[in-house]
């Protein structure tokens, strides 16, 4: 064999040797990686939650017909308890005749059972030209209305109503203040 002859033996195999080098190495590097343990720190464990979701969306229907549809931004699911802590709460009712109510919440609470709902912090309500505010609501699944025990407040075109307590019965389309009943009233008010 002469040197041209050796040349072209000696690079493909210094070739092929590098490639092997080049993958035990490789080998060896990954198969590190996957033995060492993964540590986890500053883990928050949540022992009430049974899950917890990121969004949930839910809309609830009685024969058929869609009575309201929910949308939150987080919500966990707590154990042993039928119900669901909700953050960012958005809310669609919809009436008999199919008018839309809307509501939205900072937090609020699902019982997963029964599907009755409570609403809090910077509770707000629109429907129409009305605007409903107040920090605590109740909605009850099976007779279809909304309600507060705490002060609420009414906005309509420039006028104003407040009260300590409202009821509101989503198909009938009535709402019935008490206590405290006062308000500012434009010649454009109408009560809903």
């Amino acid at each position: 064999m002469n040197k041209s002859g050796n040349k072209k033996l000696i690079y493909p195999l210094m070739a092929l040797l590098i490639c092997i080098l080049m993958g035990l190495g490789g080998f060896f590097y990954v198969n590190d990686l996957l033995n060492t343990p993964i540590t986890l720190k500053k883990i928050n464990v949540d022992s009430k939650a049974a899950l917890k979701l990121s969004a949930l969306e839910q809309i609830s229907k009685k024969n058929g017909i869609t009575e309201w549809k929910l949308k939150a931004s987080s919500a966990t699911l707590l154990k042993k308890k039928d119900k669901a802590i909700l953050k960012d709460v958005d809310v669609i009712f919809y009436t008999k005749d199919k008018t839309q109510v809307r509501l939205t919440a900072d937090e609020g609470t699902l019982n997963t059972l029964t599907k009755d709902m409570t609403f809090l912090k910077n509770v707000i309500v629109h429907y129409e030209t009305y605007t409903l505010r107040t920090e605590k609501l109740l909605y009850e699944k099976k007779t279809h209305i909304i309600h507060s025990d705490v002060r609420v407040k009414f906005e309509d075109r420039g006028s104003v109503i407040e009260a300590d307590s409202m009821v509101t019965q989503l198909n009938q389309n009535r709402t019935t203040l008490e206590g405290h009943v006062k308000g500012k009233f434009s010649e454009n008010f109408n009560i809903p």
